[in-house]
């Protein structure tokens, strides 16, 4: 399948790779018939989607199934008045009704808007009257569904609700005895272009009001280096990316790239995490490729891993935060595996990333993906010299790079702001070093101006968690008449420490950072909270704290 899409499939180094990567992009690109259907053309037996739960259940669907059941999804959601541009907001955890449906929207030229489970009711109300979505389809569990059903009222454009079980409430229809009845499906004429909206994400809104990420139908397309050359797939992986599918890492390691490397791509449907159970589908299913934030892995090495057998393990990879050091060690002593990183955003698809042909540095983003035009720009507008820091931007003088978003949705202020004279600006701050690697510092407007250097809280909470008293923690920068600014850290403690806020435990915190990074980047002032404010997806809104402190 991927041969369909590059002309050239295996690179040896990062200069090969740059050179020699070209994705092709066919007229009117659909991921449902392009890549889905032409699967169960071309091999109907091949293995699609293992889905397994908590409870112990397990389905293989296969591409034949795949495709039976996209189609008749496809029909459902017809006869419920969905078609071409209609908004569909998918909340549904990581049932494989989901892949059922956004795959079925895709075939139906629609709108998928896949959705957290965390919503309430004021959430998906401000969702619907931005969006203009048109129906829900959820899980059908008691406080998810309570929350659709009273945003109903206040949101005049959703006119339909369906609910995939085990629960339906009444004002949903039964999303199972809906696709049981439905009539066989024929594919609707002009379905999409190319430049049609196909996909949308509400950004986590850390300094505001979420955004609307457009992405068009081509975005697939721009996983296949996501997936062939960062998680390093092949026909025979089965692989895992822990990852709710309310979140664009759902459709970056469950979905596009996965299937177009004809990967079988394994989901674990759980209610808590729990490290063990992950080490157990290691073990039971012979998973051979894993993806996950570096929080996972440093659980997964607290366990008894000499109880699981995890040699089927050929690549594990890693993004959210940067990798620490000891972390990657632990793990590659325990699996002989090297973690590799990457970097993208909501609205790109993977931007920076260590390649199979590349040594890693722990808690480097990585180089370029060749997709893109990458630079960094200082604050005075030059592109950065190595070791100097800047935002990191995306060129498109050449033209708009597969993979990188759309618009921001009936909001053309913002979309200008962020994307304009050809350059689209990532708001992500990094420094490159001699040898191309890529090192992230904070969100431009994270980044602390003090005594005339310039500091990442990402470095400085990175040197704080090392501390046995910090559970959570967040940086931020406070005016000072002498300085400009000076660093905070707003710090949520363990059990252990509790009632041992004092100056003895600050200045121990403040010695501790000043051992283990640049002494002039310690927290002047510390302040002891029992919670951070975050986002519904659980990002640290240091805006509410700024604005707290001025």
């Amino acid at each position: 399948m991927i041969e369909k899409f590059l002309d050239k499939v295996d690179f040896t180094s990062q200069e090969d790779f740059k050179n020699n990567l070209k994705i092709k992009v066919p007229e009117n690109f659909n991921f449902g018939y392009d890549v889905v259907d032409a699967w169960a053309e071309e091999d109907p037996e091949k293995k699609a989607l293992l889905w397994t739960n908590d409870k112990g259940e397990h389905i293989q669907f296969t591409y034949a199934d795949l495709k039976k059941y996209t189609d008749k999804t496809a029909s459902y959601f017809q006869s419920l008045g969905i078609g071409k541009g209609d908004m569909v907001m998918l909340i549904l955890k990581r049932r494989y009704e989901f892949w059922f449906s956004i795959i079925a929207l895709h075939k139906l030229g629609a709108v998928a808007i896949p959705a957290t489970h965390l919503l309430t009711k004021k959430d998906i109300v401000y969702r619907c009257n931005a969006a203009g979505i048109k129906m829900i389809v959820a899980a059908g569990e008691g406080v998810i569904t309570q929350h659709i059903f009273d945003a109903v009222a206040d949101s005049p454009t959703l006119k339909t609700l369906v609910s995939v079980g085990p629960e339906y409430p009444e004002g949903f229809f039964d999303f199972h005895k809906g696709i049981e009845n439905a009539a066989p499906f024929v594919r609707p004429k002009n379905v999409n272009a190319n430049s049609d909206i196909s996909l949308m994400y509400f950004t986590s809104g850390t300094t505001g009001e979420p955004k609307m990420v457009a992405h068009d139908f081509t975005y697939p397309l721009g996983h296949i280096v996501t997936a062939s050359f960062w998680h390093n797939l092949h026909k025979d992986s089965l692989h895992l990316t822990i990852a709710d599918t309310g979140w664009g890492k759902a459709v970056w390691g469950k979905l596009y790239g996965q299937m177009i490397a004809g990967a079988n791509i394994f989901v674990y449907d759980h209610e808590k995490f729990t490290p063990a159970d992950i080490l157990g589908k290691i073990h039971q299913y012979r998973i051979t490729s894993l993806c996950a934030p570096p929080t996972i892995y440093r659980f997964l090495i607290k366990e008894d891993i000499s109880k699981y057998d995890l040699t089927s393990l050929e690549y594990c990879t890693t993004a959210g935060e940067a990798l620490n050091f000891s972390v990657y060690k632990t793990f590659k002593e325990i699996t002989g595996i090297r973690l590799m990183e990457g970097f993208g955003q909501t609205e790109t698809t993977l931007t920076l990333a260590t390649f199979p042909w590349m040594e890693p540095k722990p808690g480097s983003m990585g180089v370029p993906n060749p997709q893109y035009d990458i630079d960094l720009i200082t604050s005075d507008g030059r592109s950065a010299e190595d070791g100097e820091q800047g935002q990191i931007v995306i060129r498109t003088d050449k033209g708009k790079p597969l993979g990188l978003f759309k618009e921001y949705y009936r909001d053309k202020e913002r979309s200008q702001e962020a994307w304009h004279d050809d350059i689209y600006y990532t708001g992500d701050v990094a420094w490159r070093d001699e040898d191309g690697y890529y090192w992230f510092v904070g969100r431009a407007d994270d980044v602390i101006k003090s005594s005339g250097y310039r500091i990442g809280p990402f470095e400085v909470e990175s040197a704080l968690m090392t501390h046995k008293a910090v559970v959570e923690c967040a940086i931020t920068g406070v005016p000072d008449e002498i300085r400009g600014q000076v660093v905070k850290a707003t710090i949520v403690l363990s059990k252990e420490y509790k009632g041992k806020e004092g100056p003895e435990l600050i200045k121990e915190i403040q010695d501790h950072v000043k051992r283990v990074t640049a002494p002039y980047k310690y927290p002047r002032v510390i302040e002891f909270v029992d919670e951070l404010p975050k986002t519904i997806s659980g990002k640290i809104r240091r805006v509410e704290i700024r604005e707290k402190d001025k």
